[in-house]
């Protein structure tokens, strides 16, 4: 097999077990804090936490406008029917970087990954992203050039791969649709402060000793994923249960 094609096939099998990932990061993120290495944030700080936060939540803002402005048909993909794109989508975040939503979820990931505390854990996890995203990115590159051939090259010639060149900015055409991020984002949204509550209870554990349940999580963390966890149990009874949240011309695939 031609090192192109294996590039492609090794691609397409990473994205359909790329929800393990987070499994993975877990579990060493468990081993940096049991191991006493979280030396650079041993104890809760809240201006910490909301930086760290801040950086999460970026990632999530990346995702939104993505998701936001792009209309039913454009490049995207599912686990299903593999590569799936109408239209090529060159304008809105497009038209600045070819993949914002692993420049999303990278951010959102970052956040949560420097909160345990350990800058070479930041470094590797880092590491790890890219090495796992850019085969992953190749194979989605690998279809989108087949498909449209030019088009497609003109386009990559101009915009960058993951770190956006915002002067590039030109409008999508359609207008922001905040149902459409509603519906698909509350998952992620809500695994953010879960995911930081889970480190937050750990470090605790881990340094402390267990208390209580209540004390556990700080206060901090505690709050916050109780607001997370009413807004991911109204979105999705909405998505289940109504049409709310449906746009008209809105079907994004999501990654």
């Amino acid at each position: 097999m031609a090192l192109i094609e294996e590039f492609d096939k090794s691609g397409n099998w990473l994205f359909r077990w790329r929800s393990f990932l987070p499994i993975v990061l877990y579990f060493m993120a468990a081993l940096v804090v049991v191991s006493g290495a979280d030396d650079h944030l041993p104890h809760f700080d809240l201006n910490w936490a909301l930086i760290c936060l801040g950086v999460a939540l970026l990632g999530q803002v990346i995702r939104a406008i993505t998701i936001g402005y792009t209309p039913k048909g454009t490049s995207g993909r599912n686990t299903k029917e593999g590569q799936v794109a109408e239209v090529l989508n060159t304008k809105g975040i497009y038209s600045v970087v070819r993949h914002p939503l692993y420049l999303g979820n990278y951010f959102m990931w970052l956040g949560i990954i420097i909160y345990v505390g350990n800058w070479w854990f930041t470094l590797v996890c880092s590491l790890m992203f890219w090495l796992y995203y850019e085969r992953i990115m190749f194979a989605e590159e690998y279809f989108l050039r087949k498909k449209f051939g030019q088009t497609y090259l003109d386009w990559s010639a101009k915009v960058p791969s993951f770190w956006p060149a915002w002067f590039q900015w030109k409008s999508s055409g359609v207008e922001f649709s905040m149902k459409n991020v509603m519906k698909r984002e509350y998952n992620g949204f809500f695994a953010i402060f879960l995911s930081f509550a889970l480190v937050d209870a750990l470090k605790n554990y881990i340094h402390f000793g267990f208390i209580s349940w209540k004390e556990l999580v700080s206060p901090f963390w505690h709050i916050s994923l109780l607001i997370a966890f009413v807004i991911f149990i109204v979105l999705r009874s909405l998505k289940k249960y109504t049409k709310m949240l449906d746009a008209a011309g809105r079907e994004f695939v999501e990654k």
